[in-house]
């Protein structure tokens, strides 16, 4: 456990380096309204007219350029290489929303690390956003409203049993892992119900359902 350099009781946006679309940053903004940035992701933001509110990460891929464009008191260096920049970064968020864009573009290695950190940080409520996508880590228990026939993709980083409600091919009895069988490609009947046995099953639903699963991962 790490100390937080950023606490809020609103939700928080999170660039990174990565893939950023045009109206990625206004579509998490609107619905996370404090900004922070990893590492290289700071020129995403600066570059869409908003200074971010704490920058994290080792600083390797900051030009100094940009560095110098914000305040030093702004700018959190995390020297440590065993973790990403965006790892370092969600680690050090205490809010109760994260919404993560920038990180499902790009280099491949990149995004799976991104992955990755979903499951390590599984407690915490970070959804990230992609071009046609969101993706984020199951709860013990998910209700979420979808439209019938959206693609439900159960993706598992770590052994996981389940049960399942409304969705077309019921996860119930299936041993879900990374090296064996996966639930991608399933589809919603509407309102998809889901219980787990444990972490490390990543869901990924339509870019449209953000707002529902915003709804479905509030906490009680």
């Amino acid at each position: 456990m790490v100390d937080p350099i950023i606490k809020s009781d609103q939700g928080v946006t999170l660039v990174g380096s990565g893939g950023l679309g045009e109206a990625d940053l206004a579509l998490a903004l609107a619905r996370a309204p404090l900004l922070a940035a990893a590492d290289g992701g700071a020129r995403a933001a600066l570059s869409a007219g908003h200074l971010p509110a704490a920058v994290i990460g080792d600083f390797d891929s900051l030009s100094p350029e940009d560095q110098a464009r914000i305040p030093a008191e702004r700018c959190f260096v995390i020297a440590e290489q065993e973790t990403t920049d965006f790892d370092k970064a969600l680690a050090r968020i205490a809010a109760p929303l994260v919404l993560a864009v920038g990180l499902l573009g790009g280099r491949m290695d990149h995004q799976l690390a991104a992955l990755n950190t979903l499951v390590r940080h599984a407690h915490r409520r970070c959804v990230l956003i992609g071009a046609a996508e969101v993706i984020f880590h199951v709860p013990p228990r998910l209700d979420l409203a979808l439209q019938p026939d959206d693609v439900v993709s159960l993706f598992p980083l770590a052994p996981v049993r389940g049960r399942s409600t409304g969705l077309h091919w019921p996860i119930d009895g299936l041993d879900l892992a990374p090296d064996g069988r996966v639930g991608t490609s399933n589809r919603a009947a509407g309102r998809v119900g889901l219980q787990v046995d444990g972490p490390g099953l990543l869901v990924m639903v339509p870019r449209r359902a953000l707002d529902e699963v915003l709804i479905a991962l509030q906490p009680g």
